[in-house]
């Protein structure tokens, strides 16, 4: 000290500022007290807690116990390092066997009992001597400092930590929890709370085992999934814990011999704990308990236990999965509605990776993802452009010239993202077309209705609507069929009919006169999709051609246009492919999947060809740095 000019100075609180959340929060506290019991290489931990302040809390031991110099050393120096100075491995009293690796990593948590009160005391035994001392903070610009020290002989090993309770009484149903879920893992490590003994039991609460017999062995396995939401803040102990006849086979992980079930970094792996109990593994297991021997039974072991990791873990995600999806911010869900079907799946594919990656995520998180991933869809939509397309004749070279002259290199790329995307729906509508398998309510209706662009160019403008001159249309006509189901939600998608063989929906074009008067429905088009694998004959175009009737004779008035099509997988030989109805204000389609995605893919080609030629003599990295200059 003689060659020191400034010493360092410490702010009174330092000590307690400087431990954080071990001194505010009990159970961080007390689980930071036990874990140093462990380390200790005990197997008994007693804890006390009383009912309410003013009186002792203790945490007592059957661990190695300290000698003087070790406290001075290693309890009495700040941000003591205990990896660096006795290594991972716990040394275990005189007398006792195991295999255990230290908790402890930092130095703080043995100031637990500072959560509590002013000060504490330390009771602690070794070699013969038992050591008593009072522990203080800010103690003659100390941070903290031993005040009492009496010394007298003794028999025993262990540690007491006593603490007068003054603030932060702690609860002890919460605390039997954590401490459960904490170190429960290990039957050779028992923790007693107000003179209750912990179990398993209390672990997995109402969770039944599930029982699994290896199938070409004698093998039987008793498998417990926990979920250890309430657990302190580390998280070396989550994984896969064997137990064989009630003692810790080497230490939890997520490996099974050579595969790594899960990324231990990972708040799923953080969260959740299996254990395995047995009786038949002794043969198994090495000499020193660290693991288990290589061997063809444990290979069938490790599947079957990964097969029931993995079926607890999707179980928990999916129920997760489900209630984000329904919780959804109602705005975000009405922008789905409207997206194509390739967007939601999308949308339901990041919900999926979002919850697999961390279950406990915050549903305003995933809303703020949902609605970043389709606002990015909409910004690359070449949908708008496309309808400008629509309207112009295939030969009409010089008015496509005409729009493509003010586009930029980045329009063209978008428009023909768009073009490849359709051109994929038009892939799966032929696929999903032949499936009987497939029903049209759920994957072929959202998917066509929406694609208004496969009957034609016409149908390209967003203008078409649901109106309530429409709905009530329908609704006259279709009184007797059975379309308010739950599969098919009326107030989500009033344009819905379900018919027992297919799905039909009703969208139309408003008309608003200039002279004010009532808004009239111009155009209306009417989609009716049989399952798939379905054949159109006689009856259901004649029914279809009934609906049209009923239709232009209800009130939309005279001046409506009708067109509607019924979609099947075949049709019958001798049908009329298109009729036209009430003196030719309404005409009636009947085609098949291939034929409309046929020629929707022969127009979508078209223009992808068109507009990508305009780029034949650009150097493809030009046109790419072009896009981005443009983006």
């Amino acid at each position: 000290m003689d060659n020191v000019l400034f010493p360092s100075l410490y702010e009174e609180d330092y000590i307690l500022r400087s431990l954080g959340s071990i001194v505010n929060q009990p159970d961080i506290a007390l689980t930071e007290l036990v874990a140093n019991a462990w380390d200790a290489g005990a197997s008994n931990v007693n804890i006390f807690i009383p009912d309410e302040k003013g009186q002792i809390l203790y945490i007592e031991d059957n661990g190695i116990g300290m000698s003087e110099s070790e406290f001075q050393n290693h309890w009495m120096r700040l941000r003591y390092n205990r990896l660096k100075e006795q290594g991972r491995k716990v040394i275990f009293p005189n007398g006792t066997n195991g295999n255990r690796y230290a908790f402890g990593r930092n130095g703080v948590g043995r100031h637990g009992l500072f959560c509590f009160g002013s000060e504490y005391k330390v009771i602690t035994s070794k070699d013969g001597k038992k050591l008593t001392l009072i522990v203080k903070p800010n103690v003659n610009s100390q941070p903290f400092a031993v005040v009492e020290k009496s010394e007298e002989s003794t028999t025993e090993t262990g540690t007491r930590l006593e603490v007068l309770v003054t603030k932060n009484l702690p609860k002890t149903e919460k605390i039997t929890e954590i401490l459960s879920a904490r170190f429960l893992h290990d039957p050779q490590f028992v923790i007693t709370v107000n003179h209750v003994t912990l179990s398993l039991n209390d672990l997995i609460g109402e969770n039944e085992p599930v029982e699994i017999d290896i199938e070409g062995t004698n093998i039987h396995l008793t498998a417990y999934f926990i979920d250890t939401t309430k657990v302190g803040r580390k998280s070396v102990f989550q994984g896969i814990a064997f137990w064989q006849s009630g003692r810790l086979v080497g230490e939890p992980s997520w490996s099974l011999g050579k595969n790594l079930i899960l990324d231990g970094r990972t708040t799923l792996a953080k969260r959740y704990t299996f254990i395995i109990k047995s009786n038949n593994l002794d043969e198994f297991i090495k000499e020193d308990w660290s693991g288990f021997k290589i061997s063809e039974d444990m290979e069938k072991v490790y599947k079957a236990v990964e097969d029931f990791v993995n079926k607890s873990l999707d179980s928990i995600s999916s129920t997760t999965i489900t209630n984000i999806t329904e919780n959804l911010d109602t705005p975000i869900k009405q922008s789905l509605e409207k997206s194509n079907p390739l967007v939601r799946e999308e949308v339901k594919n990041i919900i999926n990776e979002i919850v697999k990656n961390n279950p406990k995520v915050k549903q305003e998180s995933v809303d703020l993802v949902v609605q970043t991933v389709i606002n990015l869809e909409n910004s690359k939509n070449g949908h708008e452009l496309l309808e400008k397309l629509s309207t112009l004749n295939s030969d009409d070279i010089e008015g496509l010239n005409k729009l493509l002259s003010k586009w930029t290199v980045s329009d063209a790329l978008v428009v023909l993202n768009e073009i490849d995307r359709r051109l994929s729906i038009i892939t799966a509508i032929k696929k999903l077309g032949r499936d009987k398998n497939k029903d049209e309510l759920h994957v072929l209706h959202p998917m066509i209705a929406e694609s208004r662009w496969l009957f034609g160019p016409e149908y390209e403008s967003s203008e078409y609507i649901f109106n309530q001159q429409m709905k009530s249309a329908v609704e006259k006509i279709f009184k007797d069929i059975k379309y308010l189901t739950t599969d098919a939600n009326y107030k989500k998608r009033p344009d819905l009919i379900c018919l027992p063989q297919s799905t039909m929906s009703v969208t139309g074009i408003e008309d608003i006169p200039s002279d004010l008067g009532l808004v009239k429905v111009r155009k209306l088009l009417l989609v009716e999709l049989k399952k798939g694998g379905y054949k159109i004959k006689r009856d259901e175009r004649n029914q279809a051609q009934g609906y049209v009737e009923d239709l232009l004779n209800s009130n939309l008035g005279t001046d409506c246009q009708i067109t509607a099509y019924v979609v099947g997988d075949s049709i019958a030989d001798n049908l009329t492919f298109s009729t036209t109805v009430g003196e030719g204000r309404g005409i009636l389609y009947v085609t098949t999947y291939d034929q409309l995605v046929d020629t929707a893919e022969r127009r979508m080609f078209g223009l992808r060809e068109k507009i990508a030629s305009r780029y034949d003599d650009i150097p493809g990295m030009e046109l790419y740095a072009q896009s981005k200059l443009n983006i």
